[in-house]
């Protein structure tokens, strides 16, 4: 190969990379995304994971379009995936061509199992025909599919391959996933969507007339504080991956850790009231994080 062609494939490689990492700096999410913290050599392939996910999600959440038509984009960005992965030319536009180019890249170099992308794919067609959850474990088998893949995903390309960190980023990953949820209960009720099981809306006596009317009561109060109490259990259920992961990654893993608890610690002073205080980490929570950070106890 001569020097002038390998140095186009890299030209291209870096460009389809730089397209990912400005997608992930461009998209507003409460937990960094290849953040600074992460070491450098990880960062464009966790973008490139993250890009085909925003791609993803936004066909599965894009307003305007019908639920046959995303999934019909589902279906197709599944089989770019599949092309991706077999080493073929992946992608219907400029854009996603470079996504899959990046993407094809890093499932090579990381040896990331396909099947966790196909996993996340299964969670989005799930957005697309489900609006109601019946049990606490129709949820998490959601969250199984929409959340956990990504930490998995995130250890491969750090270079772990050990099932007890699985496990311990599963809750984490799963916590956050939740946190998301309460977080969002006004905008995705908006949307046609509730994440609280509908036993727990029931024991609690909650009625869906009071969401529509934009009102937290009591019952709902008490339906979102069981879900939460269980969400803080998972929280501490995956925390041991704070200090099992070392370097960089760890002191990632125990900030987004932290901000997902801070962001559930502001839910509960809200009364669970995302009506009218949807809560978000501020510059001001800066400083707090950082001091839990680096007084951490095992």
């Amino acid at each position: 190969m001569s020097a002038s062609i390998a140095a186009a494939r890299s030209d291209a490689l870096d460009a389809a990379y730089a397209y990912c990492e400005r997608i992930a700096r461009e998209h507003y999410e409460n937990f960094p995304v290849a953040s600074r913290l992460l070491p450098g050599a990880m960062r464009p392939h966790v973008a490139a994971i993250y890009a085909f996910a925003r791609r993803a999600d936004d066909f599965a959440d894009e307003p305007g379009r019908e639920p046959g038509e995303r999934l019909r984009l589902l279906d197709d960005w599944q089989r770019h995936l599949a092309a991706a992965a077999s080493g073929a030319s992946a992608g219907s536009s400029d854009g996603d061509r470079l996504i899959f180019t990046a993407l094809a890249h890093t499932m090579g170099a990381c040896d990331l199992p396909r099947s966790l992308f196909e996993d996340l794919l299964s969670a989005f067609r799930q957005d697309v025909t489900t609006a109601r959850y019946r049990t606490w474990e129709d949820v998490l088998d959601y969250c199984r599919r929409s959340a956990n893949p990504v930490g998995r995903l995130v250890l491969r390309v750090a270079g772990h391959h050990d099932q007890t960190l699985d496990i311990l980023s599963d809750a984490v990953c799963t916590a956050l996933q939740l946190t998301n949820f309460w977080q969002d209960l006004a905008i995705d009720w908006r949307s046609g969507r509730l994440y609280v099981p509908l036993e727990d809306r029931d024991r609690a006596g909650a009625a869906d007339a009071d969401l529509d009317a934009g009102r937290i009561t009591p019952a709902w109060q008490g339906a979102l504080a069981a879900v939460a109490g269980r969400t803080r259990d998972l929280f501490a259920a995956g925390r041991p991956i704070c200090t099992r992961v070392r370097g960089r990654l760890g002191w990632e893993l125990r900030l987004t850790w932290l901000g997902g608890s801070r962001i559930l610690d502001k839910l509960e002073g809200f009364g669970y009231d995302a009506f009218n205080h949807r809560p978000t980490l501020a510059a001001s929570d800066g400083p707090y994080l950082l001091w839990r950070a680096l007084n951490w106890q095992p």
